[in-house]
This record gives structure tokens, sequence and C-alpha cells, in this order.
């Protein structure tokens, strides 16, 4: 198991210091929601729901039922912030769900949710190429794992063979995860809420209204016909507020308040492995030697990452480290 960094306290919450159990756990829901979230998607725009308009529906809703959770539960107080506070989650609202979320839906218009998996594995990359530009210097077996687990991406894309994906859409698919590898980067340093999940109310609140203006600039409320979606549409959508975004997207926002971030960036290899079994599983795709190959290969990445962020680090203290940034 790899170490958290030092216990931290989620100042202002009442909560208990980040354990290893608490951070594996949550990385284990996103490792395993977010991989089912692909598809949920790809049935969402299949079903007549345009991509910016169904992302909001998904995100200002959950925003709303989380406060209300949190108002029951310790009084409208606890949802008051700083206007620092407030335009460091727009910022990570627009990075990480406008930007992000935002164009793996458009995309999916035409590219299979395996495909788009394997495509969104870059984003520990260019976090490491963030980390670089921004004076770090990984260790060389976190370079190894980087490296070896987009190699078994890229495997896995390979083996698919789907050419109903348009050029348009791959390349609004790799900007969109170049946005989301640059809000979890820069997310510690924004002054975000320190309740995380205060923080994720307002990220998914401004980002679920940017998409509805991006939405409309797209011109989808003129092709949203509410009697024309289908129900597997609904369902799938429900399943995003729920599963995508109350417990993966607050579980993400943790993570990124209490573990390193190259830790964090794994759950983009372990999605696509996911996401290809539930194809096989729900939409009986054809498993081949390759993909599994290219998912074992992906799983060494995930533990050369894993084991390079277990081996203590020299001891480096500076106020970025003890930050409690939001998430997605």
């Amino acid at each position: 198991m790899a170490a958290a960094p030092a216990p931290a306290v989620l100042s202002g919450t009442g909560a208990r210091p980040a354990s290893a159990a608490m951070i594996w756990g949550a990385l284990a829901v996103v490792y395993v929601v977010w991989g089912s979230t692909y598809l949920a998607i790809r049935v969402v725009v299949e079903a007549q729901i345009p991509p910016m308009l169904g992302m909001a529906a998904r995100f200002l809703t959950a925003a709303l039922l989380l406060a209300a959770f949190l108002v029951i539960r310790s009084g409208a107080g606890r949802l008051r912030v700083t206007g620092r506070e407030l335009l460091g989650a727009g910022v990570v609202g627009l990075l990480l769900l406008a930007f992000g979320n935002g164009a793996v839906a458009i995309a999916e218009q035409t590219v299979p949710s395996g495909l788009a998996a394997l495509l969104v594995a870059a984003v520990p990359l260019w976090l490491m190429l963030l980390r670089v530009g921004g004076g770090e210097r990984p260790r060389l077996l976190t370079w190894v794992g980087v490296l070896i687990g987009f190699a078994g991406a890229a495997l896995l894309s390979v083996s698919g063979g789907d050419t109903s994906a348009k050029p348009l859409s791959v390349a609004i698919l790799v900007l969109g995860t170049i946005s989301w590898a640059a809000g979890s980067r820069f997310s510690p340093r924004l002054g975000l809420p320190r309740d995380p999940l205060v923080a994720t109310v307002y990220e998914m609140a401004i980002g679920g209204t940017a998409m509805i203006l991006l939405g409309v600039v797209r011109g989808e409320p003129g092709r949203l016909q509410l009697g024309a979606i289908e129900t597997k549409g609904w369902i799938a959508l429900v399943y995003l507020v729920v599963f995508g975004s109350l417990l993966a997207y607050s579980a993400y926002s943790y993570l990124l308040a209490n573990a390193p971030i190259s830790l964090i960036g794994t759950y983009a290899y372990v999605n696509p492995v996911v996401a290809v079994l539930l194809g096989w599983l729900i939409l009986n795709e054809h498993v081949t030697t390759t993909i599994m190959l290219g998912g074992l290969v992906v799983v060494v990445g995930v533990a050369l990452v894993v084991t390079a962020e277990r081996r203590p680090q020299v001891p480096t203290v500076t106020p970025e480290s003890t930050s409690t940034p939001a998430d997605r």
C-alpha cells in the first residue's frame, strides 16, 4: 500500500486525519466508478440528450443534493466561503468539469466509451510534464511507471480498431485531458475551501452553470427533445449524478486534498481497464488477447508509480503541501 502524505486534518470539517485506508478507499471508488462513467456518458449522448446540457444537469443536480445534505447535517454556515475560495472553486470547476468532463461528453458522440477512456489515460503524462515544468524532479521509477502505463493504454487503443471516432472529437478529448490535468495539478494553489465537500459543491455548481452556457453557444437547447429521450438515457443520467458525481467526484476531491498527485493520476490507467471490461460484460464486446495484454501492462505501470510514491521523500514542507484543494 502506498504511503499517504503526513496525516492532514481537513480543517473546519471536524474530520479525522487522513489515513491510508481512507485514501485507498477513495482511490478504489475513483478507479471503479469513474471507469464505468465512460459507458454511462456514451449511453446518455446516444439517448438523444445533448452532451453539455446533459452533463450540466448531472453536476447541478449533484451540487444541489450535496449542498442540501451538508446544510441538514451541519447548518447553512458550513457552505460559507470567502471570495477567494469561491474564485478558486470556480477555476477548478471550469478546468475539470466544463472543459474536462464536457470534452469527454462531446467527444463520445462519435468516440466509443472504451476508446475515450484510453485517450484519457494520457492525463498522468500531462501531469508529469506540468510537474517538471514547475521545477519538480519526479523519481525515475515514477517516470518509468507513467510511460509503461501510457504504453499499455496505447496497446489497448490499437486493439480497438473502431473507425467511428472523428479526428475533431479526438482532438477535443485530448484538449479536455490537458484541461483536467491542469486543474488537478494547480488546484492546491488556488485557495479552495478547506472542506473538500464544500469545495465540491461550488465546483459542480459553477462548472455545471458554465456547461449550460457552453451548451447554449453550441445550439443544444434547440436539439433537446425531452419526449425523444430513451429510458436508458435517464437511467444513465441518474447513475452519473449519484455515483459519478456525488460519490466519485467527492472521493476525488478528498484525494486531491490528501494524496500525492502522481498517485491520484493512476486512476487514468485503471479506468480504461474497467471501461473495456464493462463493454465486454454489458455490450458483449469482444475481448482479445491484445486487450488482455494491454490491461496487464497498465496494471504494471500503476504498480510502479505506487511503489515510487511509497518510498520516503526528502523531508520538505511547503505551504502547498498542506493545502486542501477541491476536485473534478
